[in-house]
């Protein structure tokens, strides 16, 4: 039987008479003997082994939890005695969580003799009361937290001025350095220390120990992610929201996410980064707006919009999330490609093309198009051989021309892509529209290179770019003008 005992916050009448009578009939183990309560234990004539040597040899604090969850449920197989903890044995103790499983997966039997927590203790002496909403984080991992400024913040294990300069630095990329926090020390005991201070003030504390927390309070005039979502949604109330904004629907807000998105393009080429801030909450702005409609119409939320969109980026992401070897980033950007085709079920080159959204602007579409085609090894190597294309289709426009055939223009004029925007112009073609059709044109045609293919059970991928461009040709003399 294993008794693992609370010691309270750090005075010695903060223990329960259970947990003191199992102090007292049994060996006794304490994580730290640095602990207030520890010197009535002495007084009190309990002998105890203390963990404190094992910090030492430890490299990180996940190993000396786990090593003292390893010994402590070895010797409990055998023997009966008392783990001690600091406040309740099931409030930032880790290693209790551990030796607990530990003793599940044995059969060691245990029984947990709680205790007032320090959490209790900074509840007192702040004056707060939880219902309203209150959240505990640990400062060893306060980079990966994130606000929120409608509840209180209880930071744990601020022990030392360093901890507390990483607090800082991760709490000053929400708050300003002169919202006031809350500096606790010893809560719970005599020698109890509340300070309210400036952000900036936190690591200056030079009396930071093992028993020293940060409380934030609720913030007025800060904004999360929800706050936005929420402020979307009241504009969309049919009650008490704005006119205008009820009145949107998808098809109504496309122009808008298109002028938004461009708008923050233009930040980005000015590198004006306090336009791009703007910019960029104008673009989510109307993905929210979208995601709000959509919820409305029971459609979807936010909240699933920010899951498959993580779902997505994780699964295309093996090297980061379930890394087993560094890669370069050609290759990953070779199995980004290889795990977007299994997600999209593309198996050929034709499916690849026709997945590439039409709604791209016709220049664009036709540079992703043809990065496609060169994947699958039908592209020149040979700059040379893409200027004498460029004459070839120059040619044909000039024959076109001639026989007066302005359909036949506009089409050989998409073949130029880029090299002929400003001829484009004297001929009054629309460049953007022509592009579109010339590549619409291009997966036509390798579809039908690909049935040609399949009719003579070839492969693609496994034709030298002379006979892909045979192919081609058969396919191209299909076409109908």
């Amino acid at each position: 039987m294993i008794h693992i005992v609370g010691l309270g916050p750090g005075q010695s009448d903060a223990l329960t008479l259970g947990a003191l009578k199992a102090l007292k009939s049994n060996e006794v183990f304490l994580r730290t003997e640095k602990h207030p309560t520890v010197s009535y234990l002495v007084e009190e004539g309990i002998s105890y082994e203390a963990f404190d040597s094992v910090y030492e040899k430890s490299e990180t604090f996940d190993e000396v939890y786990s090593t003292i969850a390893d010994l402590l449920s070895s010797k409990g197989e055998k023997e009966t005695f008392v783990y001690g903890v600091p406040g309740h044995p099931l409030v930032a103790e880790k290693s209790v969580l551990l030796l607990i499983e530990k003793c599940k997966e044995k059969g060691i039997p245990y029984k947990i003799h709680p205790a007032v927590s320090f959490v209790d203790a900074v509840f007192e002496a702040l004056e707060v009361d939880p219902i309203n909403g209150f959240r505990i984080v640990d400062a060893l991992g306060i980079e990966d937290e994130v606000p929120d400024y409608h509840k209180g913040t209880l930071i744990t294990q601020v022990f030392s001025p360093y901890i507390a300069s990483r607090v800082k630095i991760a709490l000053n990329a929400f708050l300003n350095d002169e919202d006031e926090i809350f500096y606790i020390r010893a809560a719970g005991t005599e020698e109890e220390v509340i300070r309210r201070i400036p952000l900036y003030e936190l690591d200056r504390q030079r009396d930071a120990d093992d028993l020293t927390s940060v409380y934030v309070p609720p913030m007025e005039g800060k904004y999360s992610f929800y706050d936005f979502m929420n402020i979307v949604k009241r504009l969309r109330d049919k009650d008490n929201g704005c006119p205008w904004d009820k009145e949107q629907t998808h098809e109504s807000l496309k122009p808008y996410l298109i002028e938004e998105s461009y708008e923050a393009l233009e930040a980005i080429d000015l590198e004006d980064f306090d336009a791009l801030r703007e910019e960029l909450g104008d673009v989510m702005l109307q993905v929210l707006l979208h995601s709000a409609i959509s919820e409305e119409e029971g459609e979807f939320n936010v909240h699933e919009v920010v899951k498959v969109v993580s779902e997505k980026m994780i699964y295309r992401h093996p090297h980061v999330f379930q890394k087993d070897r560094d890669m370069t980033s050609d290759e990953v950007l070779i199995q980004w490609e290889a795990l977007k085709k299994k997600e999209k079920g593309e198996e050929t080159l034709s499916d690849s093309l026709r997945a590439i959204s039409k709604y791209y602007p016709g220049l664009s579409r036709a540079e992703k198009i043809q990065k496609k085609a060169r994947k699958y090894g039908f592209d020149w190597d040979d700059i040379k051989d893409v200027f004498l294309k460029v004459e070839e289709e120059l040619l044909e426009i000039r024959q076109a021309l001639k026989d007066q055939d302005e359909k036949h223009v506009k089409k050989e004029l998409g073949d130029l892509l880029f090299a002929v925007v400003n001829l484009s112009r004297f001929l009054q073609a629309d460049p953007e529209i022509t592009i579109n059709e010339t590549s619409d044109k291009f997966i036509r045609r390798i579809t039908r290179m690909e049935e040609l293919l399949e009719a003579d059970q070839r492969v693609f991928q496994d034709l030298p770019l002379k006979e892909l461009d045979e192919y081609w040709e058969k396919a191209k003399k299909e076409e109908k003008f």
